[in-house]
């Protein structure tokens, strides 16, 4: 295994399938996910408690390819170091301190990891004169502790430290987490294992035990060093548990579920989100019983402060340790292949977005090297004819382009974000008809009001990036006119967008207040309908007749209303130079109007 003394950039960017660097970095975890697992194997053949001490600590440091480490066992009120590689002095091979001191105390404090990237001047615990000395006679600065935990209980601390300054990547913490998660079960087997020769029946149950933690747990390992997923860990786990597992994604989706057990519904269930929470905050799984009779034992998973997803057993019994120690391992074998997936879709979401952005700036005929990124992803970027973007005052730009994801390959799109915006790239061949289905898709999964606009793309206007600027120019003229839910096309309202700026909203509201204002009061204080009146008017082209047969009216009473109008906005309210403007406004109002009315 290669020292990895920084973190990887955060700033690389995805060309084609993935820089030299991203593939580096992916074959490194694949590598790193196998050696974890063969190191799992190889702890659970181990029984005597020395051995598999030794064995853990040498296994960390070819993991980590740390300068030094070490692993400290609580024994009373202390943190006895037991097992070490990589140190110099004999003196710092038998260290002893407080177990309430140093970054052992916070480890144990907490029961989760943490580091510093220099321990001599970091602050926020308690430091001891006499490791001080050993520390920086041995010359290490950077240290990270992980705890050892056998259910909540913490039986040691896990320790890797580098003689340079540097900090710990997420990536690094969970990856030496969970060597600590797998020594802790390996030194619990062979503590118990030990234990149980006294006697013959405590041997028998030892063995029981052992052989089983072992058996589910090397399950576990194949399932992923043969490229298995969710539905292979919840197939195994039911398998192994009985009962039901279930798996959810970070949104608290159900990815897969697996078993029958009567009532075992998870959205019957109130007190599941607060047990899920409260493992999020310790770490720990959390076992609830339901009304029903039912146990669901909850797990979080997580990666530092990030929020993967959870396993949720159900089962009628209630759960017994060895069960809560199988379902935290799951859970974090589910969390490594999550960071992994969510690796290749990062990858996949800054290719989609590259293109995305090189569309919008293009023309045909589009470059040979756009053609094939595109090909890449399975989309024919050369047969693409129309942009749609979307907005809303009640759902976030992410969580709509997060759902247009979910049914983008049915229209062969390319989604992204281009400018705050979701987006849509596609072929249509009917732009109105692509346009209402989307939005209808959309309204049914997020029950929430949205605008959807569609712009064709013409080459000789701009092409792509023309389109969107249309379309979004459109959607902000909606929107500052009060549409909240509507599937439109720039064919059908972008003379708004081509007339308006959408970024001068409230000039346009100023327009509109001093076109219509004086009309909608009168209507309003005399219950009268001018306005609707107008429309109809202008609608006819000015033709009194056709008019008032539209309205269903008398001639006469037709007249008598334009003689109305005359009175509240003057004689000239019928002349070209103020015609226009009242048309337009009267267009906007009847647009927000009936939309509203729907």
């Amino acid at each position: 295994m290669s020292r990895r003394k920084t973190p990887p950039s955060s700033n690389t960017r995805v060309h084609g399938r993935g820089t030299p660097d991203e593939a580096d970095n992916n074959h490194r975890r694949e590598r790193e996910l196998a050696s974890l697992y063969a190191i799992a194997r190889s702890l659970t053949a181990l029984s005597d408690v020395n051995t598999v001490l030794s064995s853990i600590v040498k296994h960390a440091h070819d993991l980590m390819g740390s300068d030094l480490t070490y692993l400290s066992v609580l024994e009373g009120e202390e943190l006895q170091l037991r097992a070490v590689e990589g140190a110099v002095s004999i003196e710092f091979r038998t260290a002893r301190v407080r177990a309430t001191t140093g970054i052992g105390g916070r480890v144990i404090q907490t029961s989760a990891p943490f580091w510093v990237k220099n321990y001599l001047e970091a602050v926020g615990f308690e430091h001891v004169t006499a490791f001080d000395e050993l520390a920086s006679t041995e010359g290490l600065v950077a240290l990270l502790g992980v705890p050892l935990l056998v259910g909540r209980q913490v039986i040691g601390v896990l320790y890797a430290a580098e003689r340079t300054e540097r900090p710990y990547a997420p990536e690094e913490v969970a990856l030496f987490s969970a060597l600590a998660d797998h020594a802790s079960v390996a030194l619990e087997n062979a503590r118990l294992y030990q234990e149980s020769r006294s006697s013959l029946k405590d041997l028998q149950t030892a063995y029981v035990t052992i052989e089983r933690s072992g058996q589910i747990h090397e399950a576990l390992a194949e399932v992923v060093l043969k490229g298995g997923g969710e539905p292979e860990i919840a197939s195994l786990l039911t398998e192994s548990l009985a009962g039901r597992v279930t798996i959810v994604n970070r949104y608290d989706e159900s990815v897969v579920s697996c078993g029958s057990v009567p009532g075992a519904d998870l959205s019957s269930t109130e007190d599941w989100q607060g047990s899920l929470m409260t493992s999020r905050t310790t770490g720990r799984s959390v076992a609830i019983l339901s009304e029903e009779g039912l146990w669901h034992l909850t797990t979080a998973i997580q990666s530092g402060p990030t929020y993967l997803g959870a396993v949720v057993w159900s089962t009628t019994d209630a759960p017994q340790e060895i069960d809560r120690r199988t379902v935290e391992r799951a859970a974090q074998i589910v969390g490594l292949l999550a960071l992994k997936q969510e690796a290749v879709l990062n990858a996949e979401e800054r290719l989609r977005g590259e293109i995305l952005s090189e569309l919008m700036r293009s023309k045909r005929p589009l470059s040979t090297e756009l053609i094939a990124r595109g090909r890449a992803l399975k989309l024919d970027v050369n047969q693409f004819t129309s942009v749609v973007t979307l907005l809303s005052t009640e759902v976030s730009a992410r969580d709509i382009e997060r759902h247009l994801r979910s049914f983008a390959s049915i229209f062969g799109a390319l989604v992204g974000d281009h400018l705050g915006y979701p987006t849509l790239v596609l072929h249509s061949d009917d732009l109105s008809n692509t346009v209402e289905q989307i939005h209808r898709r959309l309204r049914t999964s997020l029950r929430k009001p949205l605008i959807a606009c569609g712009a064709p793309i013409d080459d000789d206007s701009g092409g792509f990036g023309s389109a969107f600027n249309f379309a979004s120019r459109c959607l902000g003229i909606l929107a500052a006119t009060g549409v909240e839910d509507l599937a439109t096309t720039t064919t059908e309202n972008g003379v708004y967008a081509v007339l308006f700026d959408p970024d001068r909203a409230e000039e346009l509201r100023l327009f509109l207040r001093s076109t219509l204002g004086q009309l909608k009061r009168y209507d309003e204080e005399n219950r009268t309908s001018l306005i609707s009146t107008l429309i109809c008017f202008f609608n006819h082209a000015g033709n009194a007749a056709r008019t008032a047969r539209a309205l269903h009216v008398h001639t006469n009473t037709l007249l008598k209303r334009l003689e109305r109008v005359a009175a509240v906005l003057g004689p000239d309210w019928n002349n070209p130079e103020r015609n226009l403007s009242l048309q337009l406004a009267l267009r906007l109002h009847h647009l927000a109007t009936v939309i509203h009315s729907e």
